[in-house]
């Protein structure tokens, strides 16, 4: 199974590819997509569909997870959640099964425990990997747990 973790944004979208192989999980890539708040937001939307379909073609991915996103009172809500929209919608284009998981469940799932801090599922991603040094940055890290957490809760 090759699986497609995201952490939506729409200044960074956080990705992380992983592949399971008779339990073994190995770290293929990650990273962000990021987008310049100079830009209208509808070419930052279009830059982050294209930058997936390249991931996607490169990867060929056969499952994605991908973080809910919980409302809360912030300038930047709409324009998250109108990216988050654009990723499913291209993930979708592929025919990708789809995985949600709201940031509670993810942190349960790959610590055990789900109020967790960063630096707690950082080192449970770098250790489920085998990583010597942690993924870079944040966004990418969080989409590898991500990533993680589809593979746990087939």
């Amino acid at each position: 199974m090759r699986i497609i973790g995201i952490d939506p944004g729409l200044a960074r979208v956080g990705y992380g590819i992983i592949d399971e192989i008779e339990g073994k999980k190995i770290m293929l890539d990650c990273g962000i997509i990021e987008t310049k708040s100079t830009q209208k937001e509808e070419k930052r939307l279009v830059e982050i569909s294209n930058d997936l379909n390249s991931i996607i073609k490169k990867w060929n991915p056969n499952t994605a997870a991908v973080e809910k996103f919980f409302f809360y009172r912030s300038s930047t809500t709409i324009s998250v959640v109108q990216a988050r929209g654009v990723l499913i919608m291209t993930l979708g284009k592929y025919n990708l099964p789809i995985k949600e998981f709201p940031p509670m469940q993810i942190k349960l799932a790959v610590t055990g425990y789900g109020h967790s801090d960063k630096d707690e599922v950082l080192n449970s991603v770098m250790h489920e990997l085998g990583l010597s040094a942690p993924p870079k940055p944040d966004d990418a890290a969080d989409a590898l747990a991500i990533a993680l957490t589809g593979i746990y809760l087939k």
